[in-house]
Order: structure tokens, then sequence, then C-alpha cells
């Protein structure tokens, strides 16, 4: 047994925040979907936004795991009463389909994948979007209340699931089964690995095993960073299942891909504020470049699970210092504390702002995991492996298990003191306290009053000795302000406060109406706003910088920032909503500063000035959220320009409705490679010689052979007014002609401008 709870402070406000949403939310809603699929009516409409899309029905499946964790800490009976109501319904949702089956959208997919015979991209799969991701999550939603709260007809539910996927799935040859693979499927390795544990039937190892994506796992087995250009969040829970099926088998592969992966994506592709991905991309290693879709929240839900797994492994601080650097500054700072909605992309553009769900008509994948991330608050604080005990976080909270029982009284970030009371101890228990990164001195250790010796290992303070009921343990953590320097460019620099990135808070100038928003990438283009350069001389930021109040943390600059001698408030990443900020400056010496030119802001802002709308090809959210569709189309990752694609072959085409503003000149803006050339495919040879239209219209003929070899280079081709009309949204078509190739085509913008 083994118990954590949040005691007052931020953590506590949060997690009570995200439980009224939980409480919020009207359980026959997020049911709708499961009665329509299988062609009954439900009690109620279904939500908006992704639960009115063939995606529906992930949302129940995130609010039965967020609700069962939240009553395992909370003990709110009105959580219980849900989740109750909530098991019953879909018991009876699942007997109506009569062979296992619930989800919130048609099982017709299934049954012609299950046939062997089906059609599979990279998010779509028999016709349907992502449909092993999104019933994934019923799974995760079922199997963690019977692990939580121990309810039977959870485990029933998931059970005939389970059973209804074995069979359906038992004939699929291996070639069918990684082919299914391609297809984003969450991390249905894990829930069948979870099942196992539970059950041991071998059977759900067996299908665990069998959800192993070669393509991807493979090289991470073999020490191989193949990540770049591939969907960050598709590929972490296929980890996280391979780190779960270490622990059943002992498996040294699995083990092998869990680590390497973990220290690629932490070392090598993650932001100061921990999050990682643009554009729900892993990038090139070593890369931060910037933009406002950055650092998608999914991402960071499953790194800490991935990280809580590994810890368990090797109980090395690392882990808990990436873990506390991403809860603080991108899980805490992803929920508004005034409405409880959360943000799918976190901006590392300067001079942006947080972007947050709307009550009822977003659920995007990170409004799931957004309702999970208050109720795991408590989870990796402290932990206890035999005779040890560690205290991996400085959170206030009360730990207790059949041997221990401590409390932890902190004002931690604000205060670097931490008491520990060891309400109960076993005499022989071995006391271990992570050691930070950020120290800005020793950590100084008080027993009783007494200051006490210690010793050093893997980033832990070892505590030694006999315990006795009662007996105080203060620890203090010295913090300092520092620096942390971006991988791809020395001037881009982040202010810390020990783990905490301190950002500048920037105001509303130009802010839009509400920040709230049935749809995250609405305010894509909405404008910037200068942000200063900070220029000193001083290396140490705590000679420019001074806190202002310790309650909120709130610093203040000297006048550094340019041009003007700015002072800029500087303020906890995580206490930042509903205002411009700047995470990342460009911070430089004076010498340097002088022949300072930011062409890369330069250029972000002129895009950001001209551009109605854009989609970048190969990515999920973009081309969904363009209405995309297609025949005989592919799309790919080219690592030699950093950059996704998308073409159309032998008479095929591939379309999107994009945005226009009728009061202006468009221009449609094309990027391609200058060195695609004609290619050999299918017994023959295929010119890349194809059509461009707008509402069924031919506006431009395009050939690609070699134009600028080794480069993107881009078009811009008039869209004549009368296509447009009164009209908010047209049609553009890349077509094919028989034996030709569309594309590849990297980015399409419409722009008011002929050149950008």
């Amino acid at each position: 047994m083994e118990n954590i709870i949040l005691k007052e402070g931020l953590f506590q406000q949060s997690q009570e925040k995200g439980k009224e949403y939980l409480l919020y939310l009207n359980v026959d809603r997020l049911i709708a979907p499961c009665y329509e699929a299988v062609n009954h009516q439900p009690k109620n409409e279904r939500y908006g936004g992704w639960e009115k899309t063939p995606i529906a029905g992930h949302s129940i499946g995130h609010w039965l795991s967020a609700a069962a964790q939240m009553y395992s800490v909370t003990y709110d009976e009105r959580l219980k009463d849900k989740l109750n109501y909530a098991l019953a319904e879909l018991e009876y949702v699942q007997s109506l389909d009569g062979k296992g089956y619930l989800s919130g959208f048609s099982r017709a997919c299934f049954d012609k994948v299950f046939s062997g015979d089906f059609e599979v991209e990279h998010f779509s799969l028999a016709g349907s979007w992502v449909p092993w991701y999104s019933i994934h999550k019923i799974y995760a939603g079922l199997i963690d209340i019977y692990q939580l709260t121990g309810d039977n007809k959870a485990l029933k539910i998931v059970r005939n699931m389970a059973d209804w996927a074995y069979n359906g799935l038992k004939n699929l040859t291996h070639e069918q089964f990684q082919k299914m693979l391609i297809c984003e499927h969450g991390g249905m390795n894990e829930a069948f690995a979870d099942l196992y544990t539970i059950t041991k039937d071998e059977r759900y190892l067996e299908l665990a095993e069998r959800f192993y994506h070669e393509d991807i796992l493979e090289p991470l087995a073999n020490g191989k960073d193949d990540l770049e250009g591939k969907h960050a969040n598709t590929q972490i829970p296929k980890v996280i299942g391979a780190a779960k099926l270490f622990n059943i088998t002992g498996k040294e592969k699995y083990k092998n891909i869990a680590e390497f992966f973990w220290h690629q994506v932490v070392e090598h592709r993650t932001y100061a504020i921990g999050g990682n991905s643009i554009r729900e991309h892993f990038g090139p290693e070593e890369a931060e470049e910037l933009g406002i879709l950055t650092t998608e929240t999914c991402n960071t839900y499953n790194m800490l699970k991935l990280t809580e797994i590994i810890f368990d492994w090797s109980q090395e601080g690392k882990y808990y210092d990436f873990f506390e650097r991403a809860l603080y500054n991108h899980i805490l700072a992803s929920q508004d504390p005034e409405s409880g909605m959360k943000t799918y992309f976190v901006s590392s553009e300067p001079g942006h702002f947080k972007v947050y769900n709307s009550r009822d008509h977003s659920f995007w994948c990170c409004t799931g995991t957004g309702m999970e991330n208050p109720a795991r608050y408590n989870r990796g604080i402290f932990c206890q492996k035999d005779n040890q005990v560690y205290v991996n976080l400085f959170i206030a909270s009360k730990y207790e298990t059949d041997s221990v029982a401590i409390q932890q009284d902190t004002n931690f970030p604000n205060h670097d003191q931490t008491l520990l009371t060891l309400d109960k101890m076993d005499e022989n228990i071995t006391l271990w306290i992570r050691k930070p990164y950020w120290l800005a001195g020793d950590i100084v250790i008080e027993h009783d009053g007494r200051k006490i010796e210690y010793k050093e290992k893997n980033g832990y303070i070892q505590l030694e000795g006999k315990w006795n009921n009662g007996d105080k343990l203060s620890i203090t953590t010295p913090m300092n302000l520092h620096k942390y320097v971006a991988k791809d460019d020395a001037k881009k620099q982040v202010i810390m406060y020990g783990p905490v990135v301190l950002a500048g808070a920037l105001g509303r100038e130009n802010f839009p109406e509400t920040d709230i928003l049935e749809d995250h990438q609405a305010l894509n283009n909405h404008p910037l706003i200068e942000v200063p350069a900070i220029v000193t001389n001083d290396q140490d930021p705590g000679d420019w910088i001074s806190l202002k109040d310790t309650d909120t943390l709130i610093f203040q600059t000297k006048a550094v920032g340019q041009p003007g001698n700015q002072e800029l408030s500087l303020k906890p990443f995580y206490d930042i909503h509903h205002e411009r900020y700047t995470i990342y400056w460009n911070i430089m010496d004076e010498e340097s500063y002088e022949n300072f030119v930011d062409e890369e802001k330069e250029l972000r802002d002129r895009l950001q000035h001209v551009t109605v709308d854009v989609v970048t090809p190969h990515e999920q959210q973009p081309e969904v959220d363009h209405q995309m569709k297609t025949e005989k189309s592919t799309s790919g990752y080219l690592n030699v320009v950093h950059s996704g694609y998308r073409d159309a072959r032998d008479g095929g085409f591939f379309s999107y409705e994009m945005k226009v503003d009728r009061t202006k000149d468009m221009y449609l803006h094309v990027t391609y490679f200058g060195g695609d050339l004609p290619m050999h495919t299918d017994g023959k040879w295929m010119e890349r010689e194809f059509s461009i239209l707008v509402e069924g219209v031919k506006i431009a003929d395009q050939t690609l052979n070699n134009n600028k070899p080794g480069q993107l280079f881009s078009e811009s081709y008039p869209i004549p007014p009368h296509l447009i009309g009164d009209k908010e949204t047209v049609q553009i078509r890349f077509q094919a002609e028989e034996g030709k190739i569309a594309g590849g085509v990297y980015e399409i913008r419409i722009v008011n401008e002929s050149k950008i």
C-alpha cells in the first residue's frame, strides 16, 4: 500500500481546479458517441470539437483515468458515484454490440483490418482516423479504474474488449500486423502488458509483444536515433509499452529501447520548460527552434510516465531533475488557474501567449491528458523500494506505506527549506533525498536542530540511522538565478530560479478577445509584439535581476532591455496566464548588440504579417484541420531539408480547405524541394508535372526537375478574385495526370502579398 496526498500549496490548488472540471463534465455526453457507434440513441448530445469527429470516444477514456486517479487521491465520493454510473453505461453499450467492442466510432474499420485487406497511412487506418489510438484511451481508463479502485466491473469490460481484439487480430500475418502499426495506435502494447500483469492471461502478453512497431523500435533497440521528422507523441507510448514489457519479460532489448529513447529526447530534443517537439514532430538533434506550435502537452505527460518506469530500474537523480523541470514549467503551467482549461501547444515564440481549450467544444488529445495531469501531481514525490525511501520532489505532501509515514511541509520554490516529519519509520529504513542539479550551494540537513553529515550517490543524499517516530529533518536547498542556454544558439537564453523557468511578463498589448478557444490553431497568425533583447556585460543574472516579491516570485531587471533601456518583469512561467510572455530572450553583451540582427525573428515576423493560412503536409493536425482529401497520395519526411512533404501519383490528388481574406489580393505560396526529379515507380518513369486548382479551376501548372538542387524553394501563384468571391475558405488541389507525380509539396500558404 502506498499513498501520497498533497497538502496546501501550488499543486493542491491546481489539483482542486482540475477536479472541478472532472465533476463538471457530463458522463452521458462523453458516452454519447459510444451509443451512436452501435446505432443506438444516446441519452444526451455528444460534446463538440474532436468529439464530433471520427476520433470520438477518446475523451471518455481520459475522463475515466482522470476520475479514478483523482478519486484515489482526494476520496471525493462524487467522483466515485460518477465512475459507477459511467461503468454501468459502458457495460450496457458493450452488451449492445455483443462481441465486446466498445468505442466512440463504428466497428467497421476494425472489421476491415481484421480481414487483412486494408489501407493505412500514418493517421488513417481502413478509412478511420487513428482508431487504435482512440480506443486505447478506453482500455487505459478501465485498467486505471481497476488498478486504483479495485472495481471488477471495469476489469470485466476491458477483458471483453481485449478478447474482441485478440480474436480479431489473431489471424493477421506478421507483415499485416506491422502494416497496421504504421497508423498511430497509442499505447496498445502498454494496455495489453498491463492486462497481462493483472490477469496472467498469456494471450494478452502475446498481443502486447505483437504491438511492437519494428520500424520505430528496432532502431532504438540498436542505439540508433531515427526520430527526426517522426510524430513525437505517436512514439512515446510505444516506448512506455516496451518499458513495461521489460518488467514482464526481462528482455534487455525492451530496456535498451526505453533508456536510449529517454536520453535522446531529454538530452537532445527538449526545450527549457521540459517539453519537446515542434508542430507535433521531433526535429533534428540539438535543435531548439522557437515557434507558436512547440511543446505539445501530451508529449510531456507521456515522458513523465516513462521517467517513472526508468527511475524504478536505476535510482539516479537526473531522472527527477527532468521530471521536476517538466512538472513545474510545462504540466503545472498548462492549466489556467481561473477556468481550469488546458493548453495543447505551449508557444515558445517570444511575445506570444498560451491558448486554452473551451469547456464544451474542444476535447483535443491534450484536453484529455490535461484532465489527468492534476490528478497525477502526487506521483513521484516519494517512492519506496524495499527499505529505501526516496524523496524526489519538494512538494507539500503526506506519504504513507505499511512501514513508513512522512509529512513534507514546504513552500518551495518560494522558499528553500523543507521539513520532513517522520511519523512512522522502520528502524532499518534508509532515506535518499535528491540533490538537484540547480543547487547554488551545499544541501544543509538538520536532525532535530542539529546539522548532520551525509553521503552522496547517484544524485541523492543518503541518510542512514535508527529513526524515532516524530523525528524532524530540516532540509535547505539553496537556489539562485541562473541561465539555461539553448542547444542551437548561445544567444537564446532562459532565466531560471532553481528549477523554475522565469518568463518575461509582457502584458496584453494587442491581445485577442479571448485565449480560450474551440480551435487551438485559430490564433497562430495573431500579430506579435516586439520583445526587447537583454544587453549586459554581466554574465551572472544575479547582478542585474532582483527579487521583488517572495510570495509571488516576481523579479525585476535593471534597465537592460533594449532598445530603450527597459526594466523587465519576470515571474514563474507556471504563473503566467492571459498575457503575452517570452521564455527565451536574446541575451548578449553591448558589443554584440551593436551588430545584432535577429534574422530568424525577422522572417517569422514577416510570415506572421502576410499569412492568412498555412498547411504543413505530413503533419497530422494541419492536414486534419484543413479537411484534407486524397487519392493515390503519400507523405514522408526529407531529412536533408528537415521538412515533411506530400505527393500524389498516377492520376491521384490531394487537397485542403484553406482560409482566404476576400478584402485583399490573395496568393498561393507553395514550397517544393529543388532536388526533386522524375522517378521510376510501379514499373514506369513518372515526370513531376502537375496542375494546381482553386475551387476546381486550374490556376497554374508546375514542373519539378532539379529546379534548385539541395534546397527548398517557393513559387507564388495569384488566386483570381472571382474564385474567392464572398467565400471564407477555398479548396486548394494538387492534381497529377495519369503517369505523372504531383509534388512533393512541403508547405502551402495563403498570403496577401506576392513575395514573402
